[in-house]
């Protein structure tokens, strides 16, 4: 399910941009689910459950290359009989990818196709897993107490930082703002299939949320589904009406994308919040969705997709309500989410900034002005992904 996510990230984003990039976008998808397992499989999966022992200080450890079962990782000894060990390999290696995908929708229609491979691959494959090693691998965050049930902070936030890093170097589409700096909209070319990418995100969440139970705890299970869901529909209605009352429209992308940040924002305590926390959770991360999209338009940067909203914002606030709401609701633990936060997101701005930074020094990030006008299918890859409609309008 979590795989089938990845045809939801597509659609979304080819959706909310031109058809002259749709190509690009489809090729960019398709790479990082290859290239990221790939990755997963020679060092990523042991970067980020290395075995920490009693003594380390859980920062940063590798458990060696390649993958092979353990002794007993087939069995009922392994995880207390909830999965197997290569279960457990092919449900992280999806998550990774996933953080990945967050990064595409947000530089799409302008970055060049050969910088964007070279960093998703260091960033996928080094800097997610030692983050996911810190809490889900037994490192120093998960000793203090940090919780992330399913990754509002380890997938989508680490997401959504290197994104946020990325438009800031990369800087907006040419008609993005005017001369007095308005933004200005760029209409997606197919938004009936960005409806359906949401759906099928939706969809494919009861398998990152439901899965993240690690087991078939029917009882567990099912809590985290009627969470998910009712926060993925607060956070529907929480966009919808903040956009409605500020825009005086019905804008059905606001939608959308508060479905997103209602599922974002659930992630981190799916496992821990009642019926009712969960609607709260999630209309306020819709909130959070309209206000983040006018922030980044005040800062003139520039998100297609409005994924820094829906990942980053939303991954922050999901995070951070695991300490105000639910079974672990406190001051101790809510300054402990703030912590792991912070320390993740100064780790992800540093590494996306060098990395994007050296990138934009040497090969450079942004196609030249030509190819954006024209389209990065026909530049990158020589291909149209609707080439009778191109050819009605000559």
């Amino acid at each position: 399910m979590v795989f089938f996510m990845h045809t939801g990230f597509a659609f979304l984003e080819i959706g909310l941009t031109r058809e002259k990039n749709t190509i690009n976008i489809l090729f960019k998808n398709i790479f990082i689910i290859t290239g990221g397992l790939l990755l997963y499989y020679a060092f990523g999966f042991n970067l980020m459950y290395p075995g920490f022992e009693e003594g380390d200080m859980g920062i940063l450890k590798f458990a060696g290359f390649g993958i092979a079962a353990p002794e007993g990782g087939m069995t009922a000894a392994y995880a207390d009989g909830g999965y197997t060990w290569w279960t457990d390999f092919l449900f992280q290696g999806m998550f990774a990818a996933t953080a990945a995908t967050i990064v595409s929708g947000a530089v799409a229609e302008r970055i060049k196709i050969g910088s964007f491979m070279i960093f998703t691959l260091i960033y996928l494959g080094l800097a997610y897993p030692i983050v996911g090693a810190w809490k889900w691998g037994g490192g120093f965050l998960e000793s203090w107490g940090f919780y992330d049930f399913a990754g509002s902070t380890l997938v989508h936030s680490v997401g959504g930082w290197a994104a946020l890093v990325a438009i800031t170097l990369l800087g907006a589409r040419i008609g993005k703002f005017g001369k007095d700096g308005e933004s200005k909209a760029i209409p997606g070319h197919n938004i009936p299939l960005a409806t359906a990418g949401v759906l099928v995100l939706w969809l494919g969440w009861f398998g990152f949320n439901g899965g993240s139970v690690l087991s078939a705890d029917p009882a567990l299970t099912s809590l985290v589904l009627v969470t998910t869901s009712l926060a993925a529909a607060s956070g529907g209605f929480g966009a919808i009406i903040l956009s409605t009352v500020l825009y005086k429209n019905m804008d059905l992308t606001m939608f959308l994308n508060g479905i997103l940040g209602g599922l974002v924002g659930i992630t981190a305590g799916a496992d821990l919040m009642s019926p009712n926390e969960a609607v709260v959770i999630g209309f306020l991360a819709g909130i959070v969705v309209v206000l983040g999209v006018a922030l980044v338009d005040r800062l003139k940067l520039d998100d297609p997709v409005g994924a820094v909203s829906v990942h980053l914002f939303c991954g922050i606030w999901g995070t951070l309500a695991v300490g105000l709401f639910g079974d672990k609701a406190g001051s101790g633990q809510f300054l402990t989410q703030l912590y792991g936060v912070l320390i993740i997101g100064a780790f992800c701005i540093i590494i996306s900034g060098i990395l994007l930074g050296g990138l934009k020094a040497t090969l450079g990030l942004r196609v030249s002005k030509e190819e954006e006008l024209e389209g990065l299918d026909i530049h990158e890859h020589g291909m149209d992904a609707y080439p009778d409609f191109r050819m009605n309008q000559h």
